[in-house]
């Protein structure tokens, strides 16, 4: 009952950015003795509900830039089924995924304020290469991408903080759904508990999602995500 009272907690924090909450899902399943077997399927799982909240309640805002996201799902979904059906050994996925994120946290602080706000049109190379790169990752490590392709499209001025972060939930939902089907093929399977840890993450992005949409400015937005990013780096590293 305490685990999912934290993945619902994550989920709301995660929400307000766009995010679903992914690798701070696997640090608290590391924390709690999951095996690892379990760990990238189940937060898998629990990305794709509380990014199918997120992304129904950003779409009914018409507040999701389709046009920028069909160019990155075409090329991400193959390779996050690529990145799915490679299992690399525990200790090698947390130390990569740790520093990735932690590097991402980075690149979201030295960025100035008003690169962040005017976004441009995203190229149709940017799109290939990002959602190429960022769905293969994606698939690795079982966190979504979301939280690879925000820093990305706010450091190159491709969307704003909060185009960013309509983007990123429906972008989780399509990569998670793919990575999931691939962890399951090579004998990968969520926790037995996993519903009810959705229900709990449910609840989260639902609140989260509304918290982020009325009440975070561009700039806070920017400065909550890169403490996430760098917070779940950190914990992974150290776990």
């Amino acid at each position: 009952m305490i685990l999912a009272f934290l993945f619902g907690a994550i989920s709301l924090l995660y929400a307000t950015v766009g995010q679903a909450g992914g690798t701070a899902f696997l640090a608290l399943m590391a924390f709690a003795s999951f095996t690892p077997q379990e760990m990238r399927p189940t937060a898998l799982a629990l990305n794709i509900v509380a990014a199918m909240c997120s992304t129904l309640i950003f779409n009914w805002g018409r507040l999701v830039d389709w046009r920028k996201l069909w160019p990155l799902l075409s090329a991400s979904v193959p390779t996050t089924l690529v990145g799915a059906l490679i299992v690399l050994p525990e200790g090698t996925y947390k130390a990569i995924t740790g520093l990735v994120l932690i590097l991402a946290a980075a690149v979201l602080i030295i960025r100035r304020k008003r690169d962040a706000v005017q976004s441009a049109q995203l190229p149709i190379w940017g799109s290939i290469t990002t959602g190429a790169a960022v769905g293969f990752v994606s698939g690795l490590t079982g966190v979504g991408g979301g939280v690879f392709l925000a820093p990305i499209l706010i450091a190159f001025r491709w969307a704003s903080p909060k185009e960013t972060s309509a983007l990123s939930a429906p972008f989780i939902l399509a990569n998670s759904t793919v990575g999931l089907l691939g962890t399951m093929i090579v004998g990968q399977r969520p926790s037995a508990y996993t519903l009810m840890y959705g229900v709990a993450a449910a609840a989260g992005a639902i609140i989260g999602t509304a918290i982020g949409i009325r009440w975070l400015s561009e700039n806070l937005t920017r400065y909550v995500l890169a403490a996430m990013l760098a917070a779940a780096g950190f914990q992974l590293l150290l776990v």
